[in-house]
């Protein structure tokens, strides 16, 4: 129903006052709700528009709820990665999660990535269903549908390595398969015109994003899971706060 306020969850296992203070400081047609252990969060610290759902397990207990409904949208904020996402994946069915994070430069250039999960996207199929469904949010949030898949190395790298050699083939081989442009090592380059960036493999992808949100002066907006039913945007406990998270949920749930 169109002006129905909706309800988004975020999790809180530790650093409760950046929480709090980052769901105090968004506004929008949406209820935050805390979830936390009893007694880690003073009531007298919640702005109007936020709720606290107390569990002795925060990471069950938002998920339960993400999925019966309670909630519109659930942002994992501060809670463990291994036992929420376990929990996320066992609710839904699925053996992995395919996140794509939504990352802005320190001059205010925004695109999505992936993978950025060090176990995500290291065979051909898993990176085209990444693009198939990276292009589409893109599309949502009025970025360019142009993907950018990355590689080892410039074409003129070839035969320095084998390494390099067969991440180069196969950045060559998506491109092609996913209507994308390789864009070799040239990440500097493919964020100028692409809205979604592929990066060769989970590690060098998390490796970009730890870069670019924790050294560069970027920022992380967080990460949707594009594989599930509901709406959840990972995020990661080191973030200096999670409002720009909350308000990527809540745009999502428009």
């Amino acid at each position: 129903m169109p002006g129905t306020v909706k309800r988004i969850g975020i999790g809180i296992a530790e650093d409760a006052r950046k929480v709090i203070d980052s769901a105090n400081s968004v506004s929008g047609n949406f209820v935050t709700i805390c979830y936390c252990k009893p007694g880690i969060v003073e009531k007298k610290s919640i702005g109007k528009s936020v709720e606290i759902a107390e569990h002795e397990n925060p990471e069950q207990g938002i998920i339960d709820d993400l999925m019966a409904g309670r909630i519109d949208a659930a942002v994992r904020g501060t809670l463990h990665a291994n036992t929420t996402l376990r929990a996320l994946k066992d609710a839904e069915g699925v053996d992995h999660l395919e996140r794509i994070a939504l990352l802005e430069t320190a001059y205010g250039k925004k695109f999505f990535f992936a993978p950025v999960g060090v176990d995500e996207g290291w065979t051909g199929p898993e990176k085209l269903e990444l693009i198939k469904k990276g292009r589409l949010i893109a599309q949502k949030f009025g970025l360019s549908e142009k993907v950018g898949v990355l590689s080892g190395g410039r074409l003129g790298d070839i035969g320095r390595h084998p390494q390099v050699d067969a991440s180069i083939a196969e950045a060559e081989l998506i491109a092609s398969l996913g209507n994308a442009e390789h864009c070799e090592i040239l990440i500097e380059d493919a964020v100028k015109s692409c809205g979604l960036i592929i990066a060769p493999d989970g590690i060098s992808g998390n490796l970009v994003f730890r870069t670019l949100t924790f050294l560069g002066a970027g920022q992380g907006h967080g990460a949707p899971v594009v594989n599930i039913s509901r709406i959840f945007v990972d995020t990661s406990r080191a973030s200096p706060n999670y409002a720009n998270a909350l308000l990527l949920a809540a745009a999502l749930l428009e």
